[in-house]
Order: structure tokens, then C-alpha cells, then sequence
């Protein structure tokens, strides 16, 4: 949309004059590149939806009210004459993006027919092109000031089914085969977008906690299912707070929902350090309880507190997580070096496995390895995804190692 126009957000007219509404995109190609830009726009700020045949670009463009189409060139189920022809049906008063081979007849077609329809026609990309590029020619179309904070209550999430969790993947940290998945809750949320959870996590004594614990829990094992069935089943981690599991009931009832399935390796349950710590020997009988059921527990974020830690005896916990802010860097930081050496011996003395969260260089994914670390995770690696787009994923192990 121009600068100045009215869109409409939750069904009233809002100005765009100021672009504090997060912009949108609608992305027509291949599956493979529409995931691509998915990732990159919404870390722009573009609220996403996609097209995979023509015949669904009306009722986008009527639902969605893009600001912005991404037109794949080369799609063997896209037209790009008669996409055309529907964004002038539909007075599309937005910019238009053509992206595709660097030497494509079809292309030029494409900016000259649009631009003789009247469309905004953009500049087009020329595969295979960078994150940056891309900003560069949408750059008019980003927020110019830093949009509200969705006011979203995490009890109308559950009951509208805006929340999906996305999953982040662990890697050996030795030899890059992926060995298992942490998982985000996320919203998705009509207007908003994908919001993430610093927006409408519920404080601990809010009614509402319990139903997002229960959400993630059900909600993971379906996804293990799918996983399952995609035949890319893998250990999963979520994580939940402390007065969770201190609830007996809650316990019991997390316990009769684990799979029987064979291939089912096992649930890892994720706890803040602060709170394991201020629960320990509440958290120590529960994690003695639950392994029997396929339920192991883990104790995440742990940095400068790891003295806490030690001396405890029959330790049942089953991994040690370190805080990302000491792992990242930590290759040239000896200070942060010195901690991370200190929670694996801990690791080590109580026989369970670490995890380097928060690797994002190769320098730091060598230390990680040199220091004994059992599983790494971050942005090296790849950012939480959704479950379909991670069930088609795949590392290539592209970091070097030292001979």
C-alpha cells in the first residue's frame, strides 16, 4: 500500500502513513523458495501467506490485503500472464516483485506486461540472490518505527488455535549428525503475524499457565507423531516451568499421555536453572518418577549459578544446559570458557550429557566440541522452524574442522 493509505487490522481502518502495522506479503513459486522467503520476510516484520496456484490469488488478495507479491518465475503451476491479469481484476494497488532465473525471457515479460498494466512493477531479483538484496528492493516497505506490541491474552490464543510450536534443531556436537529438536511455542496470530512468546506468555500465577503447558505437551507428541510418518522421528525437548511439575496431578496426567509407540525415544522436559534450583528437591523426587515413564528432565540455562549444582546426591536429572550467553563467543572469551568447562565436569561427574545452546560460529562450534560437549544447538545450525518446514530440513556440516 502507498504511504498514507488505510488497510484494515482486526476489521477497522488503520493508517499506513507511518508504517507502524506490519506489512504484508503474499509469496507465489516453488514450495522450496516460498520457505525461503518465509523465513526472511518474517524476520523483516511481513506477515506471511502464500499462493501455490493462481486460482488462489483472488481470495488472498480479497482476505490478506497484501501490500506486496513475491512472483516466482518458472513455477511449473504459476501463469504469470494470467497472474497477472487477476492483480489488475482486482485493482492490486500494491508493489509487485518478480524473482527468478538470471537469464529468463519470461522475466522481462513479466516487468514489461505489469508495467504496462499499470502495476507497481519492482526492480526483480535474479536468482540466486541474499537476504540483504531482498531488503534492499522492499525497502519502502518496511515498518519506519517499531510496531505496538500485540495486545494478545494467551487464553484467547488457545481458544481461537493460533498457537503451533516451531522446532529448533540439537546436533552431536562431534559429528554434526542431528540428534534431536528443542520446540518454540509460537503464535500465528490473523494480523500479527508470527508472534513470539516474550508477547503473550502468561505470568506463572496467571489461570491460563497450565493450559499453555498442557498445549505444548499434547501438542508435541502429535507433532512427534507426524514426524513419525514423515520418517524423520526424533528425540523432542519442550519446555515447561517448574510449578508445572510440581503439581502431582499435572504429573500423572503428563505421564499417561507419553506414546507406547517402539520408536518412541523419549520426552525431554526443559526447566529454567532459577527455578529448578528453587525447587530442587521437589524437582528431584519428580524426575526420579517420570523416567520411568519415557520422561527425562533437564535443567536449562545454566551459567554462572552451576555452583548450586553440585553436591547433589543421586542427581536424576538427565542433561545439563548451558546458557547461550556463555556459549556464544566462548572460543575467545576464556572468562565464559571457564564456566562452560565447569558445568561439563559437573555434567561429567554426574554422568549426564551438556548442551551448547547459542553456537552461531563456526570458532565456537570447535570449542563447544574441544570442551566435551554432548549436543549443540543454534543459529550455525538453523532457527526454529515450523514443523513441516523442519521435517524437510536438513544440515549440511559445513563448518570446518581442525586437523
Amino acid at each position: 500500500m502507498e504511504h498514507g493509505q488505510a488497510g484494515l487490522v482486526g476489521g477497522k481502518p488503520v493508517i499506513f502513513g507511518q508504517r507502524k502495522v506490519r506489512p504484508r506479503a503474499c509469496l507465489v513459486g516453488k514450495r522450496h523458495l516460498r520457505a525461503f522467503l518465509r523465513d526472511v520476510l518474517e524476520d523483516m516484520g511481513f506477515v506471511i501467506s502464500e499462493c501455490r496456484t493462481a486460482d488462489e490469488m483472488p481470495h488472498v488478495l480479497r482476505t490478506e490485503l497484501p501490500d506486496l507479491i513475491l512472483l516466482g518465475i518458472g513455477s511449473d503451476r504459476i501463469e504469470p500472464g494470467r497472474l497477472l491479469e487477476m492483480l489488475v481484476r482486482e485493482e492490486f494497488a500494491g508493489r509487485v516483485l518478480a524473482f527468478g532465473a538470471r537469464e529468463s525471457i519470461i522475466m522481462a515479460a513479466v516487468q514489461q506486461v505489469g508495467s504496462e498494466y499499470g502495476l507497481a512493477m519492482l526492480p526483480p531479483l535474479k536468482a540466486p540472490f541474499a537476504a540483504e538484496t531482498l531488503r534492499d528492493r522492499i525497502a519502502m516497505l518496511l515498518p519506519r518505527e517499531p510496531a505496538p506490541r500485540p495486545a494478545v491474552h494467551v487464553g484467547e490464543a488457545l481458544h481461537a488455535g493460533w498457537l503451533e510450536l516451531w522446532y529448533e534443531p540439537k546436533f552431536d556436537a562431534c559429528t554434526l549428525s542431528r540428534r534431536g529438536a528443542e520446540a518454540h511455542v509460537r503464535m500465528r496470530h490473523p494480523t500479527w503475524g508470527v508472534v513470539p512468546p516474550a508477547y503473550f506468555i502468561p505470568e506463572p500465577h496467571d489461570p491460563h499457565f497450565r493450559g499453555l503447558s498442557q498445549f505444548v505437551i499434547d501438542r508435541a507428541i502429535k507433532d512427534w507423531q507426524y514426524l513419525l510418518e514423515q520418517q524423520t522421528s526424533i528425540d523432542l525437548s519442550i519446555n515447561l516451568p517448574a510449578a508445572f511439575l510440581i503439581d502431582p496431578q499435572a504429573v500423572r496426567d503428563l505421564c499417561r499421555r507419553m506414546p507406547s509407540h517402539p520408536a518412541f525415544g523419549g520426552l525431554t522436559i526443559e526447566i529454567e536453572s532459577v527455578e529448578a534450583i528453587q525447587n530442587l528437591d521437589l524437582l528431584v523426587e519428580v524426575a526420579r518418577e517420570v523416567r520411568f515413564h519415557n520422561i527425562g528432565l533437564a535443567i536449562d540455562n545454566v551459567g554462572a549459578n552451576w555452583p548450586q549444582l553440585m553436591g547433589v546426591t543421586k542427581f536424576p536429572f538427565m542433561k545439563l544446559k548451558v546458557d547461550r550467553q556463555f556459549v556464544g563467543g566462548c572460543a575467545n572469551g576464556p572468562l565464559k570458557r571457564t564456566v562452560c568447562r565447569h558445568i561439563v565436569d559437573i555434567a561429567k561427574e554426574y554422568n549426564v550429557r551438556t548442551v551448547a545452546e547459542g553456537v552461531e560460529s563456526q570458532a565456537d562450534l570447535i570449542a563447544v566440541a574441544e570442551l566435551g560437549f554432548d549436543l549443540a544447538q543454534g543459529h550455525l545450525f538453523g532457527k526454529a522452524m515450523p514443523l513441516k518446514q523442519f521435517a524437510q530440513s536438513s544440515f549440511n556440516p559445513a563448518p570446518a574442522r581442525p586437523k
